[in-house]
């Protein structure tokens, strides 16, 4: 019962002679028109969505680029510019270890820089003020130390957190001060 499959396509060759009769196909045109009428999508649709991909790329890439280039370095307070180091081999900050603990060393050099930046010396607050300004620098010397260990032992939890808590004490420290310069400040005040 099985047919050769040559058979089939020689008996279909046979039957696909018949024409069609004049016009179906403009006739079967038009009715799919109706059925289904053309949509067409404008080149405009097209060349916007291009081009609001292109916008958007480039924005990504400018802002990038531009953030790049001007990413805050954190700078640790040298209350005592007349003591450099010798030192000028790179050290390791907190930065250097990972994004958070950048963000970190930034908020506290950041409130130490504008709590400092705040400050008014007077002859009447000077003693005060060079006493902070002692301990300062003892801090400051403290956080070079440890970021020389942090750069020779590699990050360590204990070093990486004796720098946090340095920083900490730093901004404690001006935060105490400028309390205490109020206080003389309204002392005086009083008296006056």
């Amino acid at each position: 019962m099985a047919k050769d499959i040559r058979d089939l396509f020689n008996d279909d060759k046979k039957q696909s002679n018949n024409k069609m009769s004049k016009g179906h196909e403009a006739r079967f045109m038009d009715k799919l028109h109706l059925e289904l009428p053309e949509q067409k999508q404008s080149k405009w649709t097209v060349l916007n969505i291009a081009a609001s991909v292109l916008l958007v790329i480039g924005l990504a890439f400018g802002s990038y680029t531009v953030f790049k280039n001007n990413t805050i370095t954190p700078q640790v307070v040298n209350t005592n510019p007349s003591k450099e180091t010798t030192n000028t081999a790179k050290t390791m900050t907190l930065g250097d270890i990972s994004p958070d603990l950048k963000k970190v060393e930034e908020y506290y050099v950041a409130n130490i820089n504008l709590e400092l930046s705040k400050l008014k010396l007077t002859p009447d607050n000077k003693e005060l003020f060079d006493g902070y300004v002692l301990k300062l620098e003892e801090l400051n010397a403290e956080y070079k130390n440890l970021s020389n260990e942090l750069t020779l032992n590699g990050p360590d939890e204990h070093t990486v957190n004796a720098l946090i808590k340095n920083l900490k004490l730093r901004l404690n420290l001006m935060l105490r001060l400028k309390n205490q310069l109020s206080q003389l400040n309204t002392i005086k005040a009083s008296q006056g």
